[in-house]
This record gives structure tokens, C-alpha cells and sequence, in this order.
């Protein structure tokens, strides 16, 4: 590893931008534009050494890409690469700015995706999608209805018994095309019903054959979706040195504004991973409506969060424990121990 070598790549589609640094003194030794087809080669001439990239469309095979040919690649989010840009916004600046992020001593990375990582988070992209035009397409159904003079309650069942039972009325205002509009609206819901079906499916499946994504089925309010998301997102966990780094950038830990001493704490915001987010905290809620009387130390512990914060507060910080915990089983490779507690060492 030639540890006085720093490449910086600026990602795009066709044109990408390959900042060469010597280290030692600071120098520039070369900043030049490389088609698609011309990056790998390009690397493959360099010794292995540090490369520095924002994490983009393309960063995790680029990497994978790199991290095969020897070379210590390393991702970042663009909003840290934005303050070491100097001047205006071009290619070359952009590479010297990453460049420049990427040498800082306190600088956050994002870990880098395996296929197999990337196979599960395009497999929950393509099922939230399909869950949105869904939404869509019953708030939509709604909206329609009402001009006509048909209210239907909340929820897909509701809506679906409105739209049948305007249907079959042959007094109402609903015309032929309307009612036409309406036959289809019904069918496209069933072949997105359908759709969603299949994919949770291959979720379920997805959970029970990766040997993380079935230790992390263990922990309490994580099911198929929330074990698959939690593995794309954290990995085998060594690219944070401890949990709270992971539920940081999950976005499970609350903002801090700091000034003269004096901490303040707000709420966790729409920062990190929201689907995951969603999910880890519906199923903490789960938890809490099952918590019953039952006497085991996290049973307590919760129940005192309860009482103290609320439930929503508490839902919070189960997710966020949840998180810790499996951080701690995937960087250590351990099954999950409900009733393990620490002992200094």
C-alpha cells in the first residue's frame, strides 16, 4: 500500500475526474478527465494506495470495483465534501475537494455495499416503490370518488367496498367512462397487491437463507423486513468501531445543539435511513403493546421508559437499542443473548 498516494474520484455517468496527491508534500501531480471505459485501466496502472469517492449513483461497484484491484477505498456522503471545495463548482474542484474531505482525521465514511447487500436494498427499493404507487393510486381512487358524491372510510378494504357497491348502484352520477375508470383503478390495485405479495415473499425468504439476516430474526420488534434492511445497512459492522456510530447513521440518535456548555437535545428528525428507521419504531411499538407483566430486565426497563417519557420517546429508544445490539451480533459474529449483560473487563 502506497501510503503517500491519494486518488480522488469525482462519479458521474460518462465523465469522471481522477485527482492524483502526493501526500508528502502536498503536491498535485495530476487532475485529468477519464471517460467510462478509460477508469479502470486508468487504476489498474496505480499502485494500490487510498482512494477517496462520494457516495453516489455507482460508488458501491466502483468500490467493489477498486477494492478488488488492491487499493483502500473509502466512501463519503457529498455533504461533507462540500466545505473543502474551493472556487467554483467544476469537475476538477470537486475532485480536489474530495480529496481534500477524505484526508481529514475526523472524517465519517459510509460503508461499502456487497452484492449481496446491494441485491436486498434494490429488493426493498423496488417493494417501496410499489407500496407508494399503491398509496397513490387508493388516495387518488378517494379524491375521485368524492366528486361524484361516493365518500368511502379510510383504508384499501373500505375503499374497495365503496367502489363496488357505487358500481352496482345504477342511480348514482358515476357515467359509463367513470365506471370504466373505476373497473380499472380496481384491477390495477389487485396487481399491486399482488406485486407487493411476491416481493415480501422473497423478503421471507431472503431473511431465512442469509445466515445474519436469520440471527438478527432473534431480536424482539425485528421481523423478515426490518432483519434484511438492518443487514443491508450496517453490513458485518466493522465499518463502525462501536453501536452508537451505527444508530447515528441509521439517524436513531437525537440532534444536539451545544453552545457555552449548555446541551440541548431535540428529536431525531428525518436524518439517516427514514424506511428503516419506520420500521425498527413500528416494531418497538409492537413490543411495548406485547410487554404485559413480564419481569425480565429490558421488560422493566421499558416499562419505566414508559412511565417516564411516553411511548413514543421509549419506541425511539428500543429501536435505537435494538440497533446496538445488532451492531454488536453482526461486528462480533454472536447469536443474539437476551438476558447477556456486560462485565468490565
Amino acid at each position: 500500500m502506497n501510503k503517500h498516494t491519494v486518488i480522488s474520484l469525482d462519479l458521474a455517468k460518462s465523465v469522471f475526474q481522477a485527482c492524483n496527491i502526493d501526500t508528502r508534500n502536498q503536491q498535485v501531480r495530476s487532475n485529468k478527465t477519464l471517460r467510462r471505459n478509460q477508469v479502470l485501466d486508468y487504476m489498474r496502472r496505480q499502485p494500490p494506495c487510498r482512494v477517496f469517492m462520494e457516495a453516489c449513483g455507482g460508488a458501491h461497484y466502483w468500490a467493489r470495483q477498486l477494492h478488488a484491484m488492491g487499493h483502500e477505498v473509502h466512501l463519503m456522503a457529498p455533504q461533507f465534501v462540500t466545505p473543502f471545495r474551493k472556487g467554483h463548482k467544476t469537475d476538477a474542484n470537486d475532485a480536489l475537494a474530495i480529496a481534500e474531505a477524505g484526508q481529514r482525521p475526523n472524517m465519517r465514511f459510509v460503508p461499502i455495499k456487497s452484492l449481496e447487500q446491494q441485491d436486498i436494498q434494490s429488493l426493498h427499493r423496488v417493494r417501496e416503490v410499489c407500496i407508494r404507487q399503491r398509496t397513490q393510486l387508493i388516495n387518488q381512487t378517494h379524491g375521485l370518488l368524492q366528486e361524484y358524491g361516493v365518500a368511502s372510510g379510510r383504508g384499501q378494504k373500505s375503499l374497495r367496498q365503496s367502489v363496488w357497491r357505487a358500481l352496482e348502484d345504477a342511480d348514482n352520477e358515476l357515467t359509463v367512462l367513470m365506471r370504466e375508470l373505476l373497473t380499472e383503478q380496481m384491477i390495477e390495485l389487485a396487481r399491486l397487491n399482488g406485486r407487493i405479495d411476491a416481493l415480501d415473499k422473497r423478503v421471507e425468504r431472503m431473511s431465512r437463507s442469509v445466515a445474519a439476516c436469520r440471527a438478527l430474526l432473534a431480536l424482539e420488534g425485528v421481523g423478515p423486513v426490518g432483519a434484511t434492511m438492518l443487514y443491508s445497512a450496517l453490513g458485518n459492522g466493522h465499518a463502525f468501531s462501536k453501536g452508537r456510530q451505527a444508530s447515528a447513521y441509521l439517524g436513531l440518535t437525537p440532534r444536539q445543539y451545544s453552545s457555552g456548555g449548555e446541551v440541548t437535545l431535540t428529536g431525531i428528525g428525518r436524518t439517516g435511513q427514514p424506511q428503516l428507521k419506520a420500521t425498527l419504531i413500528r416494531g418497538a411499538h409492537a413490543v411495548l403493546k406485547s410487554l404485559g407483566d413480564k419481569q425480565d430486565a429490558k421488560s422493566r426497563w421499558l416499562r419505566a421508559l414508559v412511565s417516564r417519557t411516553g411511548k413514543n420517546r421509549a419506541a425511539v429508544a428500543l429501536a435505537n437499542k435494538t440497533v446496538r445490539t445488532a451492531w454488536a451480533m453482526l461486528h462480533h459474529g454472536q447469536a443474539y443473548q437476551k438476558e447477556w449483560i456486560s462485565t468490565p473487563t
